[in-house]
């Protein structure tokens, strides 16, 4: 399954307890070239829970929206860039849908990773 930056996965997302684990949709954030030789994959926690949305870390996802439309959630959502985990790619058992503009979602892994909003390659790996 070829799988893409930006792209929303259904995937087993393990909770922090490393104990347990629940399926739901996630978010491909790991660049495209990352090119590491391992076969895993870097996902952002989806929920539907909207109670967490305003932080800056996080972005509403409206399923009333073009983007919301093609995301291939059921329900409003949001994505949690201060939830990332790493996955083997075989864990992820579908591609549900696609988030095709990103720079909400870049913005918020800058503020969880404490980024400068100036570095402009944050997106292809290189920092200023």
């Amino acid at each position: 399954m070829l799988i893409k930056r930006g792209d929303i996965v259904g995937v087993y997302f393990p909770n922090s307890d490393l104990v347990s684990a629940k399926r739901r949709p996630a978010l491909v954030v790991q660049a495209d070239d990352l090119a590491t030789e391992l076969s895993q994959i870097l996902l952002a926690m989806i929920t539907s829970n909207l109670t967490r949305a305003n932080h800056p870390s996080r972005v509403f996802i409206d399923l009333n929206t073009t983007e919301g439309k093609v995301s291939g959630l059921r329900i409003d959502s949001v994505i949690m860039t201060d939830n990332i985990v790493t996955v083997l790619e075989r864990e992820i058992d579908s591609v549900l849908g696609r988030l095709p503009n990103m720079k909400a979602i870049d913005d918020a892994l800058r503020h969880s990773f404490g980024l400068s909003a100036t570095d402009e390659n944050f997106e292809n790996g290189k920092s200023s």
